[in-house]
């Protein structure tokens, strides 16, 4: 690239926030919709919004309250709350794979490049397995405010959904339920400010890579950590693609067509604070069917046309690779901007494949040179997103079952003990 191209990006990879909620109720997706004509008429719709919102609201106040409940655990053993927090952040994740299976279920397309051979497979029922390591930096490009759950889920099939932090806007922390139980997460909150930003970051990191001995820790006693940034900083839109086009026409660059041009100071931040902590950065270039060449998936693909109309992406395509941090320049801060600035046109021309080809390369291949044991390329695998076990939901309450049966256990102790009958003093009063 040009020597312009490594002049300073913007400071910092930060998702922006999650739409409100009302306007991506009422706001109508473009027509012609890219997966037809609306599926359900007014009436079906409400009832969908009622069970999506019952049990998205239902899910997230048993969450927070048992988090809530585990919280002392932080005063007395802190390996335990950690190992906590990590169960409770399972259950949601299994939230937002239960919203999708049930309210938005759409074709999963995965594929690879020869780096991920052997870590993605299909199961003997059809569901996707992957076996990335327990730490890692994940980047992708940023198309949906959905994007996040498809990573998600992708962590949930390698086990470490229970293990996933994201870096968020700090308005998100006010949310209620949803915003202190983020903060119990871990997740780490940005004003998009670096002076203040910087040390708050720097906090958070130190924590991730810190030692533990609790029952859900990993190998080298570091707790299991995946790591989700979008160094694009935001998601593909028309306002954004105003900024994208703004600054690279300050620097002297040519923009990109599909994605936003990348930030690069919180990404290389991260990795020189967790060195020496991970070993490798996964990317993931994703891209949904339907949008057209010049459109913004975000038109098409609103909360109410995907959950509530039934008219989710005919599929959401994914492409994966990875990096060893060992190869990344990230002492060099013009070296490191080049290099994320060459991932990102890398991943231009696979999103262009995509527009072309109505799907990503994939990799079917084996190293003969390694005989016959050498892992091969899973080629292209073709899901859903789904649970493993049906009965996996119900895990989402057993905290607060498990706290309910021995509030009434000890209920019926003190009654007994105090009253000698089971029922307590209003059965006595009676009497």
């Amino acid at each position: 690239m040009a020597s312009k191209e490594s002049n300073q990006i913007p400071p910092l990879a930060v998702p922006e926030p999650s739409p409100d909620i009302g306007t991506a109720i009422t706001r109508k997706p473009v027509e012609p919709h890219p997966t037809g004509r609306v599926k359900h008429n007014g009436f079906v719709q409400f009832v969908r919004m009622l069970l999506f919102v019952t049990w998205f609201n239902a899910c997230c106040v048993n969450i927070h309250i048992t988090q809530m409940f585990g919280a002392p655990l932080y005063f007395f053993n802190k390996d335990w709350y950690y190992a906590y927090m990590a169960i409770t952040k399972q259950s949601f994740a299994l939230l937002i794979t239960t919203i999708t299976q049930w309210f938005s279920p759409t074709v999963i397309r995965v594929s690879g490049d020869e780096s991920v051979r052997g870590q993605i497979r299909q199961s003997a029922d059809g569901r996707l397995e992957t076996d990335f390591p327990e730490r890692l930096i994940l980047i992708a490009n940023h198309q949906l405010y959905t994007d996040f759950i498809y990573l998600w889920w992708i962590a949930y099939t390698s086990k470490m959904h229970g293990h996933m932090y994201i870096i968020l806007k700090e308005t998100l922390k006010w949310v209620p339920f949803i915003g202190p139980g983020m903060m119990f997460y871990g997740f780490v909150f940005m004003a998009r400010n670096w002076t203040k930003d910087k040390p708050r970051l720097k906090y958070r990191l130190k924590q991730l890579k810190s030692r533990h001995r609790g029952p859900m820790s990993g190998s080298q006693d570091l707790d299991p950590m995946w790591l989700m940034i979008f160094p694009e900083g935001t998601n593909l839109s028309a306002n954004t693609r105003k900024g994208s086009a703004k600054w690279a026409a300050k620097q002297g660059i040519k923009d990109l067509q599909h994605q936003l041009l990348p930030r690069s100071t919180g990404f290389q931040f991260c990795l020189q604070e967790l060195k020496g902590t991970v070993d490798w950065v996964y990317d993931c270039t994703t891209a949904y069917e339907g949008i057209p060449r010049d459109g913004y998936g975000q038109d098409y693909f609103t909360l109410r046309s995907t959950y509530f109309q039934g008219r989710p992406p005919k599929s959401v395509n994914m492409y994966w690779r990875r990096f060893p941090v060992s190869s990344i320049p990230v002492d060099d801060v013009k070296a490191f901007e080049r290099w994320v600035n060459k991932v990102w046109l890398e991943k231009e021309d696979l999103l262009e494949y995509y527009v072309q080809n109505g799907r990503f390369p994939a990799d079917d291949g084996q190293d003969s040179s390694k005989g016959t044991d050498a892992p091969k390329g899973a080629g292209f695998i073709e899901t859903e997103v789904r649970l493993a076990h049906w009965y996996e939901s119900g895990s989402i309450f057993i905290f607060l079952a498990v706290y309910g049966l021995i509030a009434n256990i000890l209920a019926k102790v003190w009654n007994l003990a105090i009253y000698g009958t089971l029922a307590g003093a209003a059965v006595n009063s009676a009497i």
